[in-house]
């Protein structure tokens, strides 16, 4: 019965996807799905119960974490970012299980990179299984707009055999389980989290430029929060309890055709790295990795360095450090 409730989750999320699914899914308010991370008051929660604003001072940053563990699913929120300069602040919206799996954690990460006056936000996307930190899965993107004008949705799609990203309804990347990856690809129940924070030793041009507290607060608002998935009991991490699910009258295996081109429209205008093409990190390209020679060749030129494999500087792994609580 367990099979068949989480074969139903999958399922229906893979049909909400090619039907509009974010307009579709409940609106949870903020008390109903989290709980405060850390941050004292630097976290607020809006009269209307469905909004949170995380802020990063001097003092601290800020940030909240679901209720429950879940074991796949459809995960989202709207968010806005900080404006003006924001070098060094990092937004996070991501799925984690370090917690409870210390040494062999997994994670799920959406990261919204700040920047100098005039430049503009990056989102990096990543995931580990496993505890495979070693092994850096992260792409990074611009935007085709400005994410401190407005809110914007953010979305994590997971399923046992893929993950996908999107950004307003649009996928911008999927991850597809491989017999090579083993215990790579995020397996176990995660908790979902949403922080804010000051890695000024790496998030903007590897650390060039940090955190300038001259023009704190920053204020990243967050608003229509999407928990979608099966729960999973957190001391048994076996039982599970999936949400009653109607028949759809036809369920796609994937990415329809017209999403899948509207991801690669998306990657070829604005992605700006990918771990698959990293010659200085991967002298092999990890086994997962399907080489597309267009993207090659793109990123080629935007990075002779690190895509092409000549002699410079040493980008380094650069991923989330642990924020003081």
């Amino acid at each position: 019965m367990k099979t068949l409730h989480l074969l139903l989750v999958i399922l229906s999320s893979v049909f909400i996807l090619g039907n509009g699914f974010s307009r579709n899914l409940p609106i949870s308010s903020f008390d109903e799905g989290y709980s405060q991370l850390f941050g004292d008051d630097n976290l607020i929660v809006l009269k209307d119960g469905k909004s949170v604003h995380l802020s990063l001072d001097e003092r601290t940053g800020s940030g909240f974490v679901s209720q429950d563990l879940y074991l796949h699913g459809f995960f989202s929120a709207s968010i806005k970012l900080p404006a003006d300069y924001t070098a060094g602040v990092v937004v996070a919206f991501y799925m984690s299980n370090g917690d409870v799996f210390e040494k062999n954690h997994d994670e799920i990460d959406f990261e919204f990179l700040g920047n100098i006056r005039g430049k503009e936000w990056r989102i990096q996307t990543n995931i580990y299984g496993n505890g495979s930190t070693k092994v850096g899965r992260e792409e990074r993107y611009g935007l085709w707009f400005d994410p401190t004008d407005d809110y914007h949705r953010y979305s994590i799609l997971w399923t046992h055999s893929h993950i996908i990203f999107y950004v307003d309804d649009i996928a911008i990347r999927e991850i597809k389980r491989t017999e090579s990856m083993g215990g790579d690809f995020p397996s176990k129940p995660m908790t979902l989290y949403a922080t804010i924070w000051d890695a000024s030793e790496w998030a903007t041009n590897g650390g060039k430029y940090k955190v300038n507290y001259k023009y704190a607060p920053y204020v990243a608002e967050f608003s229509n929060f999407v928990l979608h998935g099966c729960t999973v009991d957190p001391i048994e991490l076996t039982s599970m309890k999936c949400e009653d699910m109607s028949k759809p009258n036809s369920i796609p295996t994937g990415i329809t055709p017209s999403q899948r081109a509207k991801m690669e429209s998306f990657r070829k205008k604005h992605m700006q790295y990918s771990y698959c093409y990293d010659k200085i990190r991967y002298k092999t390209p990890p086994s997962e990795c399907v080489i597309n020679p267009k993207e090659a060749e793109r990123l080629k030129k935007f990075d002779p360095v690190t895509f092409g494999g000549g002699r410079g500087h040493h980008h380094g792994k650069r991923h989330r450090q642990a924020v003081a609580m």
